[in-house]
């Protein structure tokens, strides 16, 4: 197939593109700098200009692919309305350029919100409808779109895609313990989150395109939970720290933004998925990962 994939020089992203021309398919990548360009030119990869708001490049991308994988996002902390509107505007014109085809529309979307109390499925329905909610109600926006012919796959990524070289929660924990001396988790720390690795992560978005049929919720979950005590301390024990609790009132100052984040608990099942796509994960664990250097060497 060819394949047009946005966000496809980020962390996931990369790697999906990398999973993708390995297993022989065609990539068009699309690039908003020179640096972008060169990393995808390097790998063999195709290059459309543009950026999220881009709206004509990214109609042009998907008009001319066979596939389109949708991954990027602006991941604005400090405006997420803004966020959340370019999400839902990309999303509107990449499945309006897919309609009628029947051409897969694979799209990234968070595991966070579905469910509380439990692990998320995959039959668990996003409650982010409209534009003011959550990313805009991407993931439902782009669903309505099977519809009008198209063969959307939703992929809902674990809070921990992890790896070496990751630039996601979990180098942004190890940092804070660096900063300040010890590593820490909220309360009691029983908070928990779902994890996978990169390269996992990357083959279960190939298969998604090639075989999952319309409508899919796909898990990007390998494991479905590793409590946030345990991550702590698999942080201080690769940086020789000592492992603290931080009262929940102190945690904004002392983790700042991903402290919301190290708070709540993002578990999920990929049980439906794995018999679905016959995917089992193979790469190492989230605190096999730490302890092997992967955020701090």
């Amino acid at each position: 197939m060819r394949a047009f994939v946005t966000g496809a020089t980020g962390w996931i992203g990369s790697a999906v593109v990398d999973e993708l021309l390995t297993s022989g398919h065609e990539v068009t990548g699309l690039a908003r700098s020179d640096r972008s360009e060169q990393a995808l030119t390097a790998k063999g990869a195709g290059v459309l200009r543009g950026d999220l708001d881009d709206l004509d490049s990214l109609r042009r991308g998907a008009a001319r692919a066979d596939a389109v994988i949708h991954l990027a996002n602006k991941h604005d902390w400090g405006n997420p309305a803004e966020s959340d509107r370019s999400e839902r505007a990309a999303v509107q014109i990449l499945g309006d350029a897919l309609a009628g085809t029947g051409r897969p529309f694979v799209v990234a979307a968070p595991l966070s919100g579905l469910v509380e109390g439990r692990p998320a499925t995959e039959d668990d329905v996003s409650p982010a409808v409209g534009p003011d909610s959550n990313r805009g109600g991407s993931e439902n926006l782009a669903l309505d779109h099977v519809a009008q012919g198209v063969r959307t796959v939703i992929t809902r990524f674990a809070p921990s895609v992890h790896g070496r070289g990751d630039w996601g929660f979990v180098d942004f924990l190890t940092a804070v313990a660096r900063k300040q001396g010890v590593s820490g988790y909220i309360a009691d720390g029983s908070a928990s989150w779902a994890a996978v690795h990169r390269d996992d992560a990357a083959r279960l978005v190939r298969l998604g395109m090639e075989q999952a049929p319309a409508g899919s919720r796909l898990h990007v979950v390998a494991e479905e939970s590793v409590t946030t005590r345990a991550i702590a301390e698999a942080i201080g024990d690769a940086l020789g720290l000592p492992v603290v609790s931080i009262d929940p009132q102190d945690a904004g100052a002392h983790f700042g933004f991903v402290g919301r984040f190290f708070a709540s608990t993002m578990t999920a099942s990929s049980d439906l998925t794995r018999e679905l796509l016959a995917w089992e994960p193979t790469g190492p664990g989230l605190l096999a990962d730490i302890a092997a250097g992967a955020y701090t060497a």
